[in-house]
């Protein structure tokens, strides 16, 4: 029986090969390639968002209390009814909004259902109408280039300084979508942030679990031009260098499972362990057995 203990030889390689490493699952690991500046800081790798067709935008004009907004934009274009915003907005107190509504609503039916139906709308022309001003072009601009020429028309009609044009999207929305063992990461995400990384946007949902394979991350990024796809590696430190290090609005994020995984594998020791013993006895038993025969 002793001499049929050669035959672990030949699985134990199998064994070794399907075994998951600490290089596998820990994130940012040092790098050669990674960049630094002369005060040994990483530069920062920010992508500006550009608005592309269908986006839905939250606009906000605030004037004075002397300034009423509605007498030249019309009540019908505020959104969650005429009113003085919220008081964490930093308005003045009679001023009007207008625009969509940044609430939570529908958040679980995937999207804003207030944000949706009170937003200002990119049409397929990739311009937006604003009542009282007429249609400006959005697509392919950033909020900052969109805002300054409204914040421009309006100032045509209120003095200099009597009014705030505020233009932003709904949060930083994105999407996670992984295998059956990631079900509570996934799904529709809004964050409120003004930028997010990919590992924070990771550390909010709880982090990833031992199948995923973070060296094959793949990223959809919706463009002006249309959706570019990129494969990041989590476990490489000079991923900050990468433009795809910090999550953009709309950005697609598909998480692959593990080869080792699949197998039945690598998922945790005793797993792998408890899997290990059962083959090798099994091969035993079958040589064993054929043996006999």
């Amino acid at each position: 029986m002793m001499k049929n203990f050669k035959y672990l030889f030949l699985i134990l390689p199998f064994l070794l090969t399907s075994c998951i490493t600490p290089k596998d699952v820990r994130y940012l690991q040092p790098s050669e390639s990674l960049v630094i500046n002369e005060e040994g800081l990483v530069p920062y790798n920010i992508p500006v968002y550009r608005i592309t067709k269908n986006d839905i935008l939250n606009l906000n004009i605030v004037t004075t209390p002397k300034g009423d907004a509605a007498q030249f934009y019309s009540s019908n274009n505020t959104s969650g009814g005429v009113g003085v915003p919220p008081q964490n907005t930093g308005a003045i107190a009679g001023g009007r909004a207008l625009g969509g509504n940044g609430g939570g609503g529908g958040a679980s039916m995937g999207g804003n259902i207030n944000f949706y139906f009170n937003g200002l709308k990119v049409d397929s022309n990739g311009d937006v109408n604003v009542f009282g001003i007429g249609y400006i072009k959005a697509e392919g601009r950033t909020l900052d280039d969109v805002k300054t020429e409204i914040q421009t028309k309006v100032n045509e009609n209120f003095q200099d300084g009597k009014s705030e044009v505020r233009l932003n999207t709904d949060g930083i929305t994105y999407y996670i979508l992984g295998d059956v063992e990631t079900t509570g990461l996934s799904g529709e995400k809004v964050a409120h942030k003004n930028t997010m990384t990919i590992t924070e946007a990771l550390a909010i949902n709880g982090g990833l679990n031992r199948t995923v394979d973070r060296k094959s991350v793949v990223i959809h990024r919706k463009l002006p031009e249309g959706i570019k796809i990129a494969k990041i590696d989590l476990t490489r430190e000079d991923l900050m260098n990468s433009p795809y290090y910090y999550v953009q609005n709309g950005d697609e994020i598909y998480l692959n499972t593990r080869k080792k995984s699949l197998n039945g594998f690598g998922k945790d020791p005793i797993q792998t362990l408890l899997t290990s013993v059962t083959a090798i006895t099994t091969a035993l038993t079958l040589y064993t057995i054929l043996q006999r025969l």
